[in-house]
């Protein structure tokens, strides 16, 4: 049986939603946020220099699965303040449970793979776990970011 292709992707930059659209006239429709597209043209940079680095990666794979780790800012309340600013508080999340909404992330991350040429359709994705964490936190990921951004990993189902 052969190995599993894998593409790892560490996009930096700040994470942003692929929010609603919106009309603008003569049949043009803007993105809501102006976050979105330096977003998408970080998470498009990684993705290319990814598949440079692993030429064996198929776009015409029939299935892929994808594992999504999106890194937000810690917003200034979760620190301590005084001396200590520069610490955690003792119960600083390690899970974001605030906007953005995931499945938003999703999209917009989804759409800018799409245009790196990583997979030949969307569809092609079977699944994903994602999940939206903190830097600094208790959540275990391996090697994780210290900085806002992502790691996806994704795999070619057999």
């Amino acid at each position: 049986m052969p190995a599993r292709k894998r593409l790892f992707i560490e996009v930096v930059g700040t994470p942003a939603p692929q929010g609603s659209k919106r009309h603008v006239g003569g049949g043009r429709m803007v993105e809501s946020s102006a976050k979105v597209a330096p977003w998408r043209e970080d998470v498009k940079l990684a993705a290319l220099r990814a598949l440079e680095a692993c030429p064996d990666w198929d776009c015409m794979a029939s299935s892929i699965s994808m594992h999504a780790v999106f890194v937000l800012a810690r917003p200034r309340s979760h620190y301590r303040t005084g001396r200590y600013e520069n610490l955690l508080r003792d119960g600083a999340p390690s899970y974001v449970s605030t906007k953005p909404d995931l499945d938003k992330l999703l999209r917009s991350t989804c759409d800018a793979l799409s245009s790196a040429g990583v997979w030949a359709d969307d569809c092609r994705l079977a699944s994903v776990h994602a999940r939206k964490v903190y830097p600094g936190g208790r959540v275990y990921v391996a090697a994780p970011l210290t900085r806002p951004g992502a790691r996806l990993t994704l795999e070619q189902n057999i």
